[in-house]
């Protein structure tokens, strides 16, 4: 099947989709061209508290094999079951480390249980391989998807540092070379986050955002607005706003759908971000 880029460039959107009890973001249309994307809820998975009940991530005390079972679990309602061997994690540092994965690197950090090591302090991951499943980690912070033509695809961390640094459009940027693209190509979605009323930073820090990124930093509640501020970066590195699907959920806020670290005290689970490319478009 051929890659149709027509199709790709259209807005952007995000709509709620389960299988069984595990509930996911994605865009539709893309997993019909072969690019899958999603981002986790927290329900349909094995993990008991507190990191009930669909924990993704290896790192934050859960049982290894409840979380290689919930990764499966995911993977599975995603049509991509058959590649939970072949899944890419990363040690998610808070940086702005950008790795440009390829078939080398499938199954990094793929199997909790057999302490698979994931790659090494990398906060965005990139790749135009098919079949190599990327899966980043969130409780808070903001995950972001990128798709350019090729298909490339892209996934992004991005904490209150990353988004200070610019991380999401530094990687969209570096996604446009890889793809030999304008980064007005590239379509962004970005998934649920804490929002401003629950996020309260700061002076210097607010400062800083404000500086770099003007008022929209601040909301009116005083809180850092971290999706405006990841709007804002991308649209600066070019990605057109009309592009961007920003999923307008607060973690902290709604703590029985997905994780938080603020609202939960620091002890919790974590969702994910994932991409992957079909093998039927190579």
């Amino acid at each position: 099947m051929e890659y149709n880029v027509d199709e790709t460039q259209r807005a952007p959107a995000l709509g709620r989709s389960s299988q069984g009890d595990v509930c996911y973001w994605t865009d539709d249309r893309l997993r019909t061209r072969g690019v899958t994307l999603a981002f986790s809820e927290r329900t349909g998975g094995v993990s008991l508290p507190p990191y009930a009940s669909l924990n993704l991530a290896a790192h934050v005390g859960d049982d290894p094999v409840s979380v290689d079972e919930n990764r499966r679990c995911f993977l599975d309602a995603l049509g991509l079951g058959h590649l939970a061997h072949r899944l890419v994690t990363a040690e998610q540092v808070h940086g702005e480390q950008i790795r440009i994965v390829r078939a080398a690197d499938a199954g990094s950090g793929a199997r909790a249980a057999s302490g698979a090591e994931p790659i090494a302090a990398t906060d965005a991951l990139i790749t135009d391989e098919p079949d190599l499943p990327l899966m980043l980690l969130f409780a808070d912070c903001v995950p972001v998807i990128l798709v350019a033509p090729g298909p490339v695809v892209a996934v992004v961390h991005a904490g209150w540092r990353g988004a200070l640094a610019g991380l999401p459009g530094i990687t969209a940027s570096r996604l446009a070379e890889e793809a030999g693209c304008d980064t007005a190509s590239i379509n962004a979605y970005v998934g649920a986050h804490i929002g401003a009323c629950h996020y309260e930073v700061g002076y210097e820090i607010l400062s800083q955002f404000v500086n770099r990124f003007g008022t929209v930093a601040r909301a009116e509640s005083g809180g850092l607005d971290l999706g405006a501020v990841v709007t804002r970066n991308l649209t600066d590195a070019g990605v057109p706003s009309c592009s961007i699907a920003l999923l307008g959920v607060c973690t902290a806020d709604q703590t029985d759908r997905f994780f938080s670290y603020r609202a939960e005290d620091g002890l919790t689970g974590r969702h994910s971000a994932v991409a992957c490319i079909g093998p039927s478009l190579r």
